[in-house]
């Protein structure tokens, strides 16, 4: 795999944030971004109709790509940043070129959907189906930088990153979903919040009926099961302080609060090898068009 990062460039607001903020990982992980353009031919009478020719559909989105490179280039000159242009449906461009990539990231819009690549099913077979983490970002907000606020002004590198927020299910620990949050902790320098959402076991109903509530024995329990899987990380990572969050309730609802004041939040999805339909699960599906920080995607089997 070649060591870079690629970004999803479709010229909207949103994948020229995603580049912004590849472009700034990149500095991190001291790797080079490539910038993918896909354009995908417009039938000439479609074309016409539109007032825009093919030719000038095709150069409109190359002059897309020559300045998002400009651009990168000038605000970020430690990162060494080029631009690729193909033709061919944009899922599977964009799905081949994650096979070449340590990191594919993408734009995305809050609560309207996913929009530029991920314009309905293609945004939903590129993460489903990437074996990379797959990062979505948004325009503007939390996505400008992932630092904190300066009390001179506003965020600037000079305050350090906010934490990095990773969701954790405990009855499915991956070792690849948690050392890449770890890892991107340690990275930005700053903490990791683990969040735990779970839900009441169903004997809980015929405890209560029993006259016995078990509610508190059930959340001390939860908690020390949370705090026994991270033994290992936290051994593994003695430089990152960890924050463990175990709550009862939605952990779709619990991470989009959590990751209100993050720089990124950290989910898993499980790979599934079907070829009929995409499964993102549903944690995934929630927090990627709820949540207002940048969102990774990790593949785990």
């Amino acid at each position: 795999m070649a060591r870079t990062i690629t970004v999803g460039l479709d010229g909207s607001p949103e994948s020229l944030a995603a580049a912004d903020w590849a472009a700034r990982e990149a500095a991190l992980r001291r790797l080079p971004v490539r910038l993918l353009q896909v354009w995908q031919p417009v039938p000439e009478p479609m074309a016409s109709a539109l007032l825009l020719g093919v030719d000038a559909h095709r150069y409109e989105t190359e002059r897309i790509l020559t300045g998002a490179v400009k651009d990168l280039r000038e605000r970020h000159p430690g990162v060494g940043v080029t631009g690729e242009h193909r033709v061919g449906a944009p899922a599977g461009i964009l799905l081949d070129a994650a096979r070449d990539t340590e990191l594919l990231v993408l734009g995305s819009r809050a609560l309207g959907g996913l929009v530029g690549f991920l314009v309905g099913s293609v945004g939903q077979s590129v993460v489903a189906r990437a074996d990379v983490p797959v990062v979505l970002v948004r325009a503007g907000g939390q996505a400008s930088g992932g630092h904190g606020e300066d009390p001179a002004g506003p965020p600037s590198a000079a305050t350090g990153f906010r934490p990095v927020v990773l969701g954790l299910d405990t009855d499915s620990l991956d070792e690849t979903v948690i050392t890449f949050a770890f890892e991107e902790a340690r990275r930005r320098g700053t903490t990791l919040t683990v969040v735990h959402g779970w839900n009441l076991p169903p004997y809980y109903v015929h405890s209560l009926a029993a006259g016995v509530d078990p509610r508190e024995d059930i959340v001390r329990g939860q908690a020390a099961v949370l705090t026994e899987a991270l033994l290992p990380w936290r051994e593994k990572y003695p430089d990152v302080e960890v924050t463990e969050q175990s709550r009862l309730g939605s952990p779709a609802d619990h991470l989009v609060v959590a990751a209100r004041d993050a720089s990124l939040l950290v989910v898993g999805r499980r790979v599934r090898r079907n070829p009929l339909g995409t499964h993102i699960g549903a944690v995934a599906h929630a927090v990627m068009h709820h949540a207002t920080t940048p969102v990774a995607v990790v593949a785990h089997p």
